[in-house]
Formats: C-alpha cells, structure tokens, sequence
C-alpha cells in the first residue's frame, strides 16, 4: 500500500461529516452579526447618554488660594439658553487627599454663566477642579 492510497480510504465519519463544517461556518457568521449588533447598541446607548448629559458644560480657568480653609475660583460655563444645572468642584492637598468638594448651582437664564466662588476646604487647598456639571431634570 502507498500513502496516496491510503490517504483516499480514511474511515467514514472518523473526522466528522461535512454538514457539521458547514453549521460550524452557519455559527461563527451568526456570533459575528450578533456580536456587531451588540457593539452597535452599546454605541448608540453610551453616545446618547454622553450627549444627554454634555449640555452644560464648564471649566475653571483660574483659583487663588485665599487660606488654609477657602480657595476661590472662577467658574465659567456654557450651555444652552434656559439650561439651569449644578457644577461640582473639588480641591485637594498637597498629599492629594480631598480637602473640600462642593455643588454650584448654574442660573437657567442666558447661554452662559461666569462667576467666582469660594469654596470652603478642611485644610490647605492646592488646586481647584471642575468634576462635571449636570443640568437640572
């Protein structure tokens, strides 16, 4: 016996038949389009949700340390007209422990809202961050 003959009478059925490499194929394309499909939802849901919650946003371009328990920041915000909403801002020590987190309410009038503010820390402050803002419900 050669090994080209031997090669064309391999047992029946000893390596699966073929209708199973073709539900196998069937498989896989399904678990593709499904797993496409979930990634898009998961998409969609994520992007409306950021959009959602970006209509006011705001920065902190400048603070001054006014003592060991306030540091004062301006606090400037655009949004939409009638938007009212609430900035939260924190600071922190040296040790970059938190040392005083606070709510700003944003006034619904006008597209855009500057204030300064003063938060008020438990110890020495060394910086002044917005977290986010969040416009009301």
């Amino acid at each position: 016996m050669t090994a080209e003959t031997t090669a064309a009478t391999l047992p029946e059925g000893r390596y699966g038949r073929s209708g199973d490499r073709d539900s196998d194929r069937r498989l896989k394309v399904v678990g593709a389009v499904c797993g496409v499909l979930g990634l898009g939802v998961v998409a969609w849901l994520g992007g409306s949700y950021l959009l959602r919650e970006t209509k006011i946003n705001g920065s902190v371009p400048t603070f001054q340390v006014l003592s060991d328990s306030e540091v004062r920041l301006h606090l400037t915000v655009s949004k939409s007209d009638g938007q009212a909403g609430t900035c939260t801002v924190r600071s922190q020590g040296d040790d970059h422990a938190v040392v005083g987190v606070a709510d700003f309410p944003v006034p619904a009038a006008g597209s855009s809202y500057d204030a300064v503010v003063t938060l008020r820390t438990t110890s020495r402050g060394t910086t002044a961050e917005l977290l986010g803002c969040t416009p009301a419900r």
